[in-house]
C-alpha cells in the first residue's frame, strides 16, 4: 500500500468517525431541549392552573356578596 492510499484511508476513517460523533452529540443536544420544552410546558400548565383557581374563587366570593345583598329566587 503506498502512502497517499494509507494516508486517504486514514482521513476517511477519521472523518466518517467524527461525523458519527457529530450526529450523536446533535441527537442528544436536540433531546436535551426537547426534554426542556416538556418542563416549561408543564411549567406553564400549573400556572394557568393557578390563574384559573384564584379566578373561580374570586368569582365566588363576588357570588356570595351579591347574594347576601341581593334576594335570589329560583328560577322555574
Amino acid at each position: 500500500m503506498s502512502l497517499a492510499a494509507k494516508a486517504s484511508f486514514t482521513g476517511a476513517c477519521a472523518f466518517t468517525a467524527l461525523t458519527i460523533w457529530a450526529v450523536h452529540y446533535q441527537q442528544s443536544q436536540e433531546r436535551e431541549t426537547m426534554y426542556k420544552g416538556v418542563l416549561k410546558d408543564d411549567q406553564r400548565r400549573k400556572e394557568k392552573m393557578k390563574q384559573r383557581q384564584e379566578f373561580f374563587e374570586a368569582s365566588q366570593r363576588k357570588r356570595e356578596l351579591y347574594e347576601s345583598v341581593q334576594k335570589v329566587e329560583p328560577s322555574e
